[in-house]
């Protein structure tokens, strides 16, 4: 399970032939008078005769063109590839997340090719960071239950990038992190790209394990005996009514000198049936990716240990299969979450909210800097923030930062309210909450519900926490797009990650 190949990155200076590859990548903007050829190492009187065919030979510069032409013996590569990067403003340099997915775009498309040489314009490291990031994101590929690779293309295994600062000492780093990062995504979308036949609570455990091997992490895993005997009531609610009974996961990576401590729950429901108040079925497959959120924070943790970096991170992975059967629970039930407060169940298919707070107040009472949770959590999300962004909820001291890394990142998130006025809809006549509240606004009334379960922290405040929902971001249904593949997208690592390295940035 998780069996992907990671790309192997490097970086050249100059002479494009002392690395012979099967294509040269080169960018294409779209500027206000048309397309334009953007920085390249190709001699001047091959890009002004390249420059001057573009409109003739169909390019545009949109995002994720990508057009073909023969290679030119000074390249050394049997293909020149044009890549589109968007819209482009004279005098203004490109960002890099307009990098990251032209890089992405072009290594995805370019699939079936063994090496590939990227000529972006790289004017310093963080952009030659974003190239590389884009590079190993792009080349991923989930074939693990295919019997025969006939008609498939193997992705690309080695990038390099073209950049004058290929000197740089930092550099080395630069790709190192690129590849941690890379292997990390890549892992979560096949964690989220697994079928519920092969993917289910003991398996997860499992995966947890393996792909912590090797690195300074302490796993810990519940089973249902255990979770039963401590009180686990919501992850026990929801997995009871399935034949694969529910885990809690812990990961931990404690560095001696870590700076900072931060707790990460994510939601792992296996396959979400929707329980006895069951879905419709249409569409219903796509509840294989209800885990993403303990994927996330799984391979987030894994990333922080792979990168030395000196901040103590703690994974809680709440996994569970929601099924019906005569022992599922039922709407009018009341269940007691670990630490003793009561939730009346109106739903069953409101259940993320359920296991997530019980691992929420596992987290709370280790004391924490932050608790960050994530779950692809509601319908709601989607209708307010759409398929690509994720909505960020909870206190400012969390949710700033994290907009803040998210933009460094290159990842779409906004911030949303949590109104007071939702607090009431959740009140239950006979249980101390009720697990559904007001309809409108649905995203932020799962959230306040999850706040209710925030504990306290050393100092008697209520610890700093922030709730992303990712529901229609953590699944991509439609088309692939820059480095964005179909199905699991892996969002939110880069976020948490660069969260992290924001932490400590700000402790030196």
């Amino acid at each position: 399970m998780v069996k992907n190949t990671e790309i192997n990155l490097s970086t050249l200076a100059r002479d494009l032939k002392k690395a012979p590859s099967d294509a040269v990548i080169i960018g294409v903007g779209q500027g206000p008078d048309g397309p334009v050829l953007l920085d390249n190492p190709l001699t001047a009187k091959s890009a002004e005769a390249l420059a001057d065919s573009l409109k003739v030979l169909g390019v545009t510069g949109a995002a994720d063109q990508v057009v073909r032409l023969p290679g030119l013996p000074e390249t050394g590569a049997g293909v020149l590839v044009l890549v589109g990067v968007g819209k482009i403003a004279p005098g203004v340099p490109l960002d890099g997340e307009a990098l990251r997915r032209a890089s992405g775009s072009a290594v995805r498309q370019l699939a079936g090719l063994a090496t590939v040489v990227l000529a972006l314009p790289t004017a310093g490291i963080a952009d030659v960071a974003a190239v590389a990031e884009g590079a190993a994101l792009g080349s991923y590929a989930f074939t693990e239950y295919r019997s025969t690779k006939d008609g498939l293309k193997d992705p690309v295994r080695h990038a390099v990038i073209h950049t004058e600062v290929a000197a740089d000492k930092e550099l080395r780093s630069t790709l190192m992190r690129a590849q941690l990062i890379g292997k990390a995504v890549n892992a979560t979308r096949s964690l989220v790209n697994q079928p519920p036949s092969h993917l289910y609570p003991e398996s997860f455990a499992d995966a947890a394990k393996e792909l912590s091997k090797g690195l300074p992490v302490k796993v810990t895993v519940w089973d249902e005996k255990r979770l039963e005997k401590e009180g686990f009531g919501g992850i026990m609610g929801v997995g009871k009514g399935s034949s694969r009974q529910p885990r809690l996961v812990k990961v931990e990576y404690s560095p001696a000198k870590a700076t900072a401590n931060i707790a990460l729950v994510g939601k792992g429901i296996t396959f979400d049936t929707g329980g006895i108040s069951i879905k419709p079925a249409l569409g219903m497959g796509d509840m294989k990716s209800d885990m993403a959120g303990a994927a996330v924070v799984l391979n987030t943790v894994l990333a922080l240990a792979g990168l030395g970096l000196p901040v103590k991170a703690t994974a809680w992975l709440c996994i569970a299969e929601n099924m019906p059967s005569g022992a599922a629970s039922r709407p009018a039930d009341v269940l007691t979450m670990f630490g003793g407060k009561t939730v009346e169940v109106l739903n069953t298919d409101a259940e993320g909210r359920l296991v997530m707070a019980d691992g929420i107040v596992a987290a709370s009472q280790e004391h924490p800097d932050a608790i960050i949770d994530v779950a692809t959590l509601t319908g709601a999300q989607l209708i307010a923030l759409g398929n690509r962004t994720a909505g960020i909820m909870g206190s400012d001291s969390v949710t700033a930062p994290l907009k803040a890394a998210a933009d460094r990142a290159g990842e779409l998130v906004w911030p949303m309210p949590l109104p007071e006025e939702l607090r009431p809809s959740l009140d239950s006549q006979v249980a101390d909450l009720a697990n559904i509240g007001e309809r409108h606004g649905g995203m932020m009334t799962a959230a306040v519900f999850l706040r209710e379960f925030v504990g306290k922290g050393k100092d008697g405040e209520q610890i700093p926490w922030a709730h992303i929902d990712i529901a229609g971001p953590s699944f991509n249904n439609g088309t692939p797009y820059g480095y964005t593949h179909k199905q699991g997208t892996g969002c939110t690592v880069r976020t948490l990650v660069a969260y992290a390295e924001d932490l400590v940035a700000a402790t030196v």
